[in-house]
């Protein structure tokens, strides 16, 4: 907050500036790399609208985890896209994971 300002005025300047935030009742937040996962549990999510715009903010404590590809999952991409063991993970890894995503990529 603003020193000397109190949080009504500052709804009001937000208004005047076309600034519009509302609260995202969220449980966990996963943001996926081709490499790792981070993991927010029990976060602060605020979405801010500018000028039609949108913004995410998420506060809280992160964990970072390894993308891991299941054996289930290379064997299915294996058999549906007729490839190898080691293509099938590669497609899985560069496609975060989703099934549909690597078998179509390899398919090409």
């Amino acid at each position: 907050m603003i020193p000397g300002i109190n949080s009504r005025q500052v709804k009001m300047m937000m208004k005047r500036m076309g600034l519009q935030q509302t609260e995202i009742e969220a449980r966990e937040v996963i943001i996926r790399t081709p490499e790792k996962e981070i993991v927010i549990q029990n976060p602060s999510v605020s979405k801010i609208d500018i000028g039609g715009q949108e913004t995410y903010q998420v506060v809280g404590h992160a964990v970072e985890r390894d993308s891991e590809v299941s054996e289930e999952d290379i064997e299915t991409v294996m058999e549906q896209a007729k490839v190898t063991k080691a293509e099938a993970e590669r497609a899985l890894k560069e496609s975060s994971g989703d099934l549909a995503e690597a078998i179509l990529s390899l398919r090409s």
